[in-house]
Order: C-alpha cells, then sequence, then structure tokens
C-alpha cells in the first residue's frame, strides 16, 4: 500500500493511473480537491478495490494520523500542492497554506507513523517529496543547465513555496532521520492538464476559436516532460532513490513559448483543420508579460540517467502529438472542466 496525495490533479491522477496499470499494490488516494483536482480524471478507476480515494487536506493532521494507522502505507509520494504561478501572484497565501504548512504537517505525520515502525517496514519506509526546477530561479540563455547543487533562487510565490518545502524535507532528513527521497522536475504536460497552463489552454483557445495569448516576446525558454515520463520517473527514484538525495527530472527538450504555441497550432492545423482554411497560427496574440517571469528553466538529469538508469521514453515531437491527439479525442473532458460540471459530476459519483 502507498499514499499519494494530491492524487487527482494532472499529475498525481497520471502517477496513480500509471501505477494502478503496472502493478496490483494499492493506493490510498488523498486529494482536497480544490478546482484543479478532478476525479473525472480517474473515472476508469471506478469501483476498483485498489484505489481508496479520501477527499481531505494535507494540513488536517488528525486525519493524516488516522490514514497512516489505517491502512500502513510502506511509502508516501506527495504532489499535492497549488502549482500555478499566476494563481500565486494574485494569491499568495494558499500556496504558504497548502505547500509550506502543509507540507509541514505531512513530515510530522509521516515522522510519527514511520517512529511507530519496526525492523523490515521500517528501514523500507519512504517519504517522496515531488517539487519543481522552479526553486532553482531563472538561467540566462548560456548558463548550464539545472544540476541539484544549484542554489535555491526562487522568483514567484509558487517558486518560494515549493523551495520552502523542499528546505522541510531536507531538514527532516537531516534533523530527525525521516527517510525522504526530493524530485524536482520540469514542465509537464500531457493528458489531463488543467486548461490554464500553456499547451492544454493553447489547444482549447485554438479550437474555440480564441486568441492564443503569449507572455512578452514569447522567448521565455522551458524543458518539456511528458508527464507520463515523469511518472516512470517518481516510480523509479522511489524503487532505488538513496536516501536524503534530490534527483532532478527532465526531458531534455529545451524550447521557447512560441515555438511550442507555433508546433501545437502545426499539429492541429494537420489534425483539425480550420473551416477558412487558414493557421492556428493566426490566432496567436503577444500579451504583456507577468511579473517576474523567469526567462529560461533547463533541467540537468544526468544524476538519474547515472545513478538509476532513468530515461525519458518520449521526444517532445512524440510526446506533443500524443498530447494534442488526447484533447481531440476527449473533448467532453475539456467541457466539463470548462464548465465547471466535472465537480457536479464527483458529487454524483462520491456521494
Amino acid at each position: 500500500m502507498i499514499l499519494v496525495t494530491g492524487g487527482a490533479g494532472f499529475i498525481g491522477s497520471n502517477f496513480v493511473l500509471d501505477w494502478l496499470a503496472g502493478s496490483d499494490e494499492p493506493v490510498v488516494n488523498l486529494d482536497k480537491l480544490t478546482y484543479a483536482g478532478n476525479l473525472h480524471n480517474l473515472a476508469s478507476l471506478q469501483g476498483d478495490s485498489r484505489h481508496h480515494f479520501v477527499q481531505g487536506d494535507i494540513g488536517d493532521r488528525a486525519l493524516l494520523d488516522q490514514l497512516l494507522a489505517e491502512h500502513q502505507p510502506r511509502a508516501i509520494v506527495h504532489f499535492a500542492a497549488e502549482s500555478h504561478v499566476d494563481r500565486s501572484i494574485h494569491g499568495p497565501e494558499d500556496f504558504i497554506q497548502t505547500n509550506v504548512v502543509g507540507t509541514l504537517r505531512l513530515l510530522e505525520a509521516a515522522r510519527a507513523y514511520w517512529g511507530g515502525l519496526t525492523g523490515e517496514r521500517k528501514d523500507g519506509f519512504r517519504f517522496l517529496h515531488v517539487s519543481t526546477d522552479e526553486v532553482y530561479g531563472s538561467l540566462e540563455k548560456e548558463d548550464p543547465a539545472f544540476t541539484e547543487t544549484h542554489n535555491f533562487e526562487p522568483n514567484s510565490p509558487y517558486s518560494a513555496s515549493k523551495a520552502a518545502s523542499d528546505h522541510l524535507v531536507r531538514a527532516w532528513f537531516h534533523t530527525y532521520g525521516l527517510p525522504v527521497v526530493t524530485t524536482n522536475c520540469s514542465n509537464n504536460y500531457g493528458p489531463y492538464h488543467f486548461p490554464e497552463k500553456l499547451i492544454p489552454l493553447m489547444i482549447v483557445n485554438a479550437l474555440a476559436g480564441k486568441n492564443l495569448p503569449v507572455y512578452g516576446d514569447g522567448m521565455q525558454i522551458r524543458d518539456w516532460l511528458y508527464v507520463k515520463d515523469h511518472c516512470s520517473a517518481i516510480r523509479r527514484v522511489l524503487e532505488a532513490g538513496r536516501l536524503g538525495e534530490t534527483y532532478n527530472v527532465g526531458g531534455w527538450n529545451e524550447m521557447p513559448n512560441i515555438e511550442i504555441v507555433k508546433h501545437v497550432c502545426s499539429l492541429l492545423d494537420a489534425q483539425r483543420p480550420r473551416a477558412d482554411g487558414q493557421s492556428y497560427a493566426e490566432q496567436i496574440s503577444y500579451v504583456k508579460d507577468r511579473p517576474g517571469h523567469d526567462r529560461r528553466y533547463a533541467i540537468d538529469a544526468r544524476k538519474l540517467e547515472k545513478e538509476l538508469g532513468w530515461k525519458p521514453a518520449e521526444t517532445f515531437d512524440s510526446g506533443i502529438r500524443k498530447t494534442v491527439q488526447w484533447y481531440l479525442e476527449h473533448q467532453d473532458w475539456v467541457a466539463q472542466v470548462q464548465s465547471g460540471d466535472y465537480k457536479d459530476w464527483v458529487n454524483k459519483q462520491y456521494a
């Protein structure tokens, strides 16, 4: 049994689906179901006895203690976080409460639970903290990619809250001996991505005939990681990662945002052409850059490859093609998210 926090979000739900597709080991899935938590992502698991969903907050210590005592997991995989930079700029307090205070309470619950284990169960317990490359700050074009020893230089309330949670996890290892491992990943993309983020927003807006808003000059560079590759990396780190270590997870796919948008437009031109025969690129609109927008992220994932033998299976071309195709085939999912009906679906299914 493993406990997954935030398992109804984008990366978390992909991880739960991926885990149960390759293992019969049950999952306890704890998610608060904020706006980005969507149990419709996990509809295929309805009635599956291996998946036990609990709606709740990682800040609720009593609930955490209850779940750990009842289910006795061998590992905690911690995805739960507020994660949208724009939202953190306009409302930072939620990010501090969930990402910092929530992680603190989860660590303390895990420490108390682990402290009561004995023998092989205690030796085998793991706490895997899933974080982001944004904790490292911004790079110039000529700078080498982020390694695990790069200084933390967060520039947004979101990245600052994640950096704080990373420091807490590190401290709980060095102070209390809690068996932790941390991963810092680059930008994920793929199925079930809430359509406020760049790639799904471009797909959804393009098909709706809306503008495709690109911040500033569109030359902000990101490394892109297909979400299913990220899931495989987490499985590998959980299996064999060294205690107290951090592993960067990247896709080796650096690309400016404007190129991403144009690539999506090109795929849509081929797979779902506009009625007027024009390219979706005609809908691109440059908008005022957001405050504190980091110029470049780049992940050096050689440590993960060297120590644990992990490499991404997808190139950007193959991953983005699968992603666009998924959104074209799941317009009902998009419509439910945009209308808010997915919340009603949850209420009906889990009443």
